[in-house]
């Protein structure tokens, strides 16, 4: 799964990403369920970056609580689920970010660990989009990011990683029609572990309040008394 984030650089999004920004996107260091976050779609023919709540809520919900089960939909039944099926073929988006967070267990304790491309820069999770209508007519947009299985380096970590998109699939992606979408399944794969890194962070990730970049900087497992789970 990805349960928590990181985009400290959202001014690269239109240039990673050619895109338009709708909104003005501060830097976020410990991005949490629920949250607004930027996620690129489709305006016509141009690719906007806009604000979107992380939680899917579905089109038919009865109401928005649903959406905090919903920020990760699986990559293998995205096609038939029935809180995904309608975005993965209609709204799909990227979603930047430049490292999502995992944590293990050691003995009593959770440490998290860091993954991010080896260059450190912007990537983008597969994503699927909805727009929620509540009861009084408030207008709720909100985002999933979708999920494979581990590739060696995540596996070491947790048995599910978020779907990181190379750069020549973010076209098809956002681009292909309903009637095709089904072969957008072949893209949603763990990503080349040679493509990546990984290191252990300060608990502070753990609570959504800490943000700075302080979240995101390597640790001593020793100094933590905390053994190397990479032995």
């Amino acid at each position: 799964m990805c349960g928590r984030y990181r985009l400290s650089r959202p001014q690269r999004i239109v240039e990673q990403f050619d895109a338009e920004l709708e909104d003005d996107f501060d830097p976020h260091y410990n991005i949490a369920p629920t949250q607004m976050v930027p996620a690129v779609r489709m305006d016509g023919a141009a690719r906007v970056a806009a604000s979107l709540r992380w939680g899917l809520v579905p089109w038919w919900a009865n109401d928005m609580s649903i959406g905090a089960r919903m920020i990760n939909a699986r990559s293998e039944s995205v096609d038939t689920n029935r809180a995904f099926r309608d975005a993965f073929r209609r709204h799909r988006c990227l979603i930047p970010a430049d490292g999502f967070y995992e944590w293990k267990k050691a003995g009593k304790e959770r440490q998290p660990y860091n993954f991010s491309l080896k260059d450190d820069s912007l990537f983008a999770f597969a994503g699927i989009w909805d727009r929620w209508k509540s009861p009084a007519g408030a207008k709720i947009e909100s985002c999933s990011i979708l999920t494979t299985e581990a590739n060696s380096l995540v596996v070491r970590i947790h048995d599910r990683m978020p779907v990181i998109l190379p750069r020549r699939h973010y076209e098809a992606w956002l681009t292909t029609p309903e009637a095709q979408a089904e072969k957008l399944k072949e893209l949603l794969v763990p990503l080349d572990p040679a493509l990546m890194k990984s290191y252990p962070v300060s608990r502070l990730v753990n609570k959504p309040d800490n943000d700075g970049p302080e979240c995101a900087q390597e640790i001593s497992l020793q100094e933590t008394g905390t053994l190397d789970l990479w032995g």
